[in-house]
């Protein structure tokens, strides 16, 4: 499972993306959802709005600086 961040304007609350196995989106979702939290800290691939994959390290201090 692959969680991708998406293009946004500085106002906005940063939406991420959920990219199944299939390489379909199944679901978007915002950093206070706990399943994301919950994928990222169990070692789900995180990705920038370019696509640049966070190693585990950087994708779990990124969740741990959530508000």
């Amino acid at each position: 499972m692959i969680y991708k961040m998406l293009p946004k304007k500085e106002s906005e609350a940063q939406i991420f993306a959920r990219i199944d196995d299939d390489g379909k989106c199944r679901l978007t979702c915002t950093a206070d959802y706990p399943e994301f939290k919950k994928a990222i800290t169990e070692g789900a691939e995180l990705q920038d709005a370019d696509g640049n994959v966070m190693t585990a390290t950087q994708a779990q201090e990124f969740v741990r600086n959530l508000p």
